[in-house]
């Protein structure tokens, strides 16, 4: 280390990074240290961190040294394969039935969790902390093109009229499962909602940057019993509970993701549905007839805050019931072969 000529003291001229640079925990820590300063919302960071402890849980399990000299592809393929056949889902949930542990995660699972490592490794080169990044030439796991199911509008109003609007509880389940169809939001906006970001004047949802996954406030607005709905619900918290947030648990705390889920697909089975019934499938559902009733897509953009107008049209697949309608009444062969189609005359009448 120098000494500065003016004032005498030592002058630093290396980063700190410099005492362990091929450390893999260390580097990890200046990434966090990064990504916190950009502004990451925290579940992003969290989600850092479990994909980081899965990927070490890995060189751990195998003895590969957790140093950036010792990374590869082959090292990253390894894991894929890991992931692929020796990890099995779920193994350390007590409550989950044995049926569901399986050996294997699922494509997109895997695909998630490499996405982690490239943002990790490629925030490290763009920062030169590394050289190379180990991802390079990697490819993510081929994901099967399934349909996205989306409910029908006779499960909807069977699904909505299952809830007791008499019961706290309920009516509040009741209330977000309106705004996620009307909102058409993700369940952790709907329930990171407060009441200073609903205008009942205006009949409008603002989307705080802080919980939007991509990080940009939006603007939702809502159908006139959407609000009303709102409306009440807060007018009800407010009897017994000091909160700004609106969708509340009986004790008065916000709402979790997972015990939604876990009550929705009690609401599910209560309506006679055979599909899987989560969160999204609102989304799915909503987005889907809003195209379907005729509405632009360019909007459902806005709505669903997408950047990529790509991903609007992976979220929105139209129904078969809808294709089968639109194909009837636009076919080509409408054109040509219409004559074909009415009551051919055989036989005289007069004979």
């Amino acid at each position: 280390m120098l000494t500065h000529k003016f004032t005498g003291k030592p002058r630093k001229t290396q980063r700190n990074i410099a005492k362990n640079p091929d450390n893999l925990d260390t580097l990890f820590q200046k990434f966090l240290e990064i990504k916190k300063a950009e502004g990451r919302a925290e579940r992003t960071i969290k989600q850092y961190i479990e994909n980081y402890q899965y990927f070490t849980e890995y060189l751990d399990k195998y003895n590969i040294p957790r140093l950036m000299s010792r990374m590869n592809k082959d090292i990253m393929r390894g894991y894929i394969v890991f992931m692929q056949e020796e990890i099995i889902k779920y193994e350390d949930h007590r409550f989950v039935l044995d049926k569901y542990k399986t050996v294997g995660l699922s494509p997109t699972s895997i695909n998630t969790r490499l996405k982690t490592l490239r943002v990790i490794f490629n925030c490290l080169r763009k920062e030169h902390f590394i050289e190379e990044s180990p991802m390079d030439g990697v490819q993510n796991v081929t994901e099967p093109e399934e349909e996205i199911i989306v409910l029908t509008d006779e499960e909807l109003k069977r699904l909505l009229a299952v809830p007791n609007k008499r019961s706290f509880s309920e009516f509040r389940d009741y209330v977000l499962m309106i705004y996620l169809l009307d909102g058409m939001c993700r369940i952790s906006e709907a329930l990171g909602l407060k009441i200073s970001d609903f205008d009942y004047a205006t009949r409008t949802v603002s989307i705080p940057a802080s919980i939007a996954k991509n990080r940009k406030a939006r603007i939702i607005p809502v159908q006139e019993q959407t609000a009303r709905l709102l409306r009440e619900l807060i007018a009800e918290n407010k009897t017994d509970f000091d909160s700004d947030y609106i969708f509340l648990t009986n004790y008065g705390g916000p709402m979790n993701p997972s015990h939604f889920r876990h009550r929705l697909v009690k609401y599910g089975k209560r309506a006679g549905i055979k599909k899987k019934i989560h969160p999204h499938l609102f989304r799915h559902t909503a987005a889907t007839m809003f195209l379907e009733n005729g509405g632009d897509i360019r909007h459902l953009q806005r709505l669903l805050g997408h950047s990529d107008l790509r991903m609007v049209q992976r979220y929105t697949h139209l129904s078969n019931k809808s294709l089968i309608d639109q194909h009837a009444k636009y076919s080509a062969l409408n054109n040509v072969m219409s004559n074909l189609n009415k009551p051919r005359k055989i036989k005289r009448a007069n004979i």
